[in-house]
């Protein structure tokens, strides 16, 4: 593929052509807004002038909100004084989401007189004008079948070919080791002799044309291409007129990174039943353009967004009809319109009330300077750069470095014993929360300053909760493992994403949590422990009927279930385990329960967790008792013989005896007329097979003395064929009458019995 790719080149050099690398990606111009200023109104005019182009003034960035989908909301404000022109330039992605989300506010009382953009033609509808039939990104091959049948002089191999070119072959060519190679192309081209010639087209292979507009047809093609580069870029202008100083805001949506969430648990030394949770937001600015002191809000949710191409000029398929040609027309006839009364369908629109949005404010201990969001806790005594100046004192070991593309930096000044207490970097106020619809803000109270093409770790909380070190195991999950059974006692919703342990000074490890809401109280889990061994010692499912009704013959059975499930602990430790342990939980229906007295320290829908403690080189046992009801229907049926089932059931219900035994008796008589009935029937097969033999016999002796004996033998067969047949229909008519009173035996038993009340 080299090759050919050399050969497109080889084709440009010898049109003297400059062939834009427009294949290559180029880094997008992102979103700057600027205001222009119209010229002063001439005296006496009673109009603005024509807007000047000389004084721009930036309409800077002073708000960022960034959702969890990739998208960004992006406020800009400023001041504008008389009629003014604001210009934002976006790439035709990000014109996409501007033009759906676009909002404009003069709070002056002017107004916005107009939004343009520049629109150009897609390329695809531009090379439909040419008439090489080339797309915008053409294989080599394709360049040169669309110069089939044009004059082309072919230099480098030997004397210079002159003629038209026929095609451009593909061939497959066998070298002396018997291996095929699949790169070589040929030119075929009628020389002006008349003569066909072929030439493998090669690195020195060069390719003229001679048709001046050919020529000029190609040079048109590449220009297009080289003029979409200049279509990645989108002036929107919108035109604000009024009179005197007033404020500017332009919101819109873009895509974005998506902000990651990063937290640390930090135990002191001596403990307390509390950590310090300590809350980060990664945030990447990658848009192009600085956030100077913006404010910057983050929110952990996904709303609903899509991109259209708004910006691009939409062609539809319009139908194709033949022209008619000598068609004669016949008279017709048409329908007349309905007369009706016109109705105006045009009404106020309901307006929506608006939920007020709540929200709370958390304290959170820390120290940030006026320029920034702080100095910024530098895990380590430090200044804090990019964000904003100051110096924070830092809560980690000595680590060279910057956080963040040099937002914060870190380094020295704290002994080397180790992580045991959080930074002093925060204070209350510095961060609030709010809820509105599903989701949650994270809202920075100071400024934030993040260079474009930087990226910045952001605080969002930093507090005391309630945590407590355990053992986590489950059956499905056969290894025990360290977690921390954390307590959101904060009044904001941690969303999802990894932290870090630290205990006794040192970094114990780390893990994933789900978002965790005020008051929540949730296990994280961040290493194995080896010293904790478990195993299950039993599993038992125990049935026993509960309770038995039976109402118009269906039967209700009410078993009690007892699901037994042991467990051996082993801490082998040289402190005392607190070991939870997930048994699963039963959902076969309401009214399931723990027996002994047991009682669950968490349930979730799908386990308990029990804690049990475990004293130093130990071991402790857990049994752990579930029993609730689980219901049997069987419906009584006279067609059916369930004897069997009925004896099993009185084994269990031996009170039910009296009620069941006419039950059993009936069926049991049912059961012998079946018997009977094809008794009957297999007498019936042999006597009319016999009448068969002996017919068949007579037939054949006839006038014979020997037939007389037939005679008697079929008269005989006949005659105990006729009673069998009656004895059948007897027992058939006895059957259904058993089973007529069966049914009303049934549908007229009532009966109710509950083990508890024996």
């Amino acid at each position: 593929m080299g090759r050919i790719n050399l050969l497109l080149i080889a084709v440009a050099f010898s049109l003297n052509l400059a062939i834009p690398l427009n294949l290559c990606a180029q880094a997008p111009a992102r979103p700057t807004v600027k205001t222009n200023q119209e010229a002063p109104a001439q005296a006496g005019s009673g109009k603005s002038a024509a807007p000047s182009l000389g004084v721009i003034k930036d309409l800077p960035v002073r708000k960022v909100v960034l959702y969890k989908n990739g998208v960004g909301y992006f406020e800009h404000a400023g001041t504008v004084n008389g009629s003014q022109r604001v210009a934002v330039d976006f790439t035709s992605q990000q014109l996409n989401d501007v033009l759906q989300s676009l909002t404009a506010l003069d709070e002056g009382g002017g107004r916005i007189s107009g939004v343009n953009f520049n629109s150009t033609t897609p390329i695809e509808e531009q090379l439909k004008t040419l008439a090489l039939g080339l797309k915008a990104f053409p294989p080599t091959i394709a360049v040169y079948q669309a110069l089939r049948g044009q004059r082309v002089e072919v230099t480098g191999a030997g004397a210079p070919l002159t003629g038209r070119l026929v095609n451009i072959e593909f061939r497959k060519q066998t070298d002396k080791n018997g291996q095929s190679s699949e790169d070589h192309y040929f030119l075929i081209v009628a020389s002006d002799a008349g003569a066909l010639r072929t030439e493998e087209l090669t690195d020195s292979i060069s390719v003229r044309m001679i048709d001046p507009s050919l020529q000029k047809q190609f040079q048109n093609y590449l220009e297009i291409v080289a003029s979409a580069q200049d279509q990645q870029v989108r002036h929107l202008v919108l035109e604000d007129r009024g009179n005197g100083e007033r404020q500017l805001r332009v919101s819109y949506i873009s895509e974005v990174p998506v902000w990651k969430s990063t937290y640390r648990i930090v135990f002191p030394r001596e403990s307390t039943g509390k950590a310090t949770m300590q809350g980060w937001a990664v945030v990447d600015n990658t848009v192009g353009a600085d956030w100077d002191n913006v404010q910057l809000s983050l929110v952990a949710g996904a709303p609903q967004s899509f991109i259209q191409p708004l910006s691009q000029p939409l062609y539809t398929h319009r139908v194709e009809i033949p022209i008619a040609t000598n068609v004669e027309t016949t008279p017709q006839t048409h329908e007349a319109a309905e007369m009706t009364q016109a109705k105006d369908i045009n009404g106020p629109l309901p307006t929506a009330a608006t939920a007020p949005r709540p929200s709370a404010n958390f304290a959170m201990q820390s120290r940030a300077n006026a320029s920034g969001v702080a100095g910024m806790v530098g895990m380590g005594s430090g200044s804090g750069g990019g964000i904003g100046s100051g110096n924070g004192s830092g809560y980690g070991p000595g680590v060279g470095g910057n956080v963040g593309g040099g937002i914060y930096r870190v380094g020295g000044g704290v002994p080397a014993s180790g992580v045991d207490r959080a930074s002093d970097a925060f204070q209350q106020g510095d961060v609030s929360t709010n809820a509105f619809d599903d989701f949650f803000e994270y809202a920075l109270a100071q400024p934030v300053t993040i260079h474009k093409n930087e990226s910045a770790m952001v605080p969002i909380l930093q507090q005391e909760l309630p945590a407590e070190h355990v053992t986590l195991w489950s059956e499905q999950e056969a290894t025990p493992l360290r977690a921390v059974w954390l307590e959101n006692k904060s009044t904001l919703t941690l969303d999802s994403g990894s932290f870090s342990i630290f205990e006794a000074g040192d970094f114990a490890g780390e893990g994933l949590l789900d978002p965790i809401h005020p008051g929540e109280k949730r296990l994280l889990s961040y290493a194995a422990d080896q010293a904790v061994r478990i195993r299950v010692t039993s599993g038992v499912t125990k049935r026993k009927l509960h309770h038995l009704a039976i109402t118009h013959g269906v039967i209700v059975e009410t078993w009690l279930d007892v699901v037994l499930r042991g467990y051996s602990i082993v801490n082998s430790a040289d402190v005392e385990r607190v070991v939870l342990i997930e048994t699963p939980r039963q959902n076969s229906g309401p009214g399931w329960v723990l027996g002994d007295d047991l009682k669950a320290a968490e349930t979730t829908p799908t386990l308990y967790r029990f804690e049990v403690k475990v004293a130093p080189h130990s071991t402790a046992t857990l049994e752990v008792n579930q029993h609730g009801p689980i219901n049997t229907n069987v419906t009584l049926n006279a067609n059916q013989n369930q004897t069997n089932f009925l004896l099993e059931l009185l084994k269990q219900a031996p009170e039910a005896l009296d009620k069941l035994k006419p039950v059993i008796d009936a069926q049991n008589g049912i059961a012998d007329l079946d018997q009977k009935i094809q008794q009957s029937k297999n007498t019936e097969e042999t006597a009319s097979a016999d009448e068969a033999r002996d017919r068949d016999n007579l037939t054949a002796l006839k006038g014979n003395d020997a037939a007389k004996r037939f005679v008697d033998e079929l008269n005989h067969a006949e005659d105990l064929l006729q009673s069998t047949r009656k004895q059948t229909a007897d027992l058939e008519q006895q059957k259904q009458a058993a089973i007529d009173k069966l049914s009303a035996l049934i549908s007229s038993l009532s009966f109710d019995w509950n083990v508890e009340e024996k």
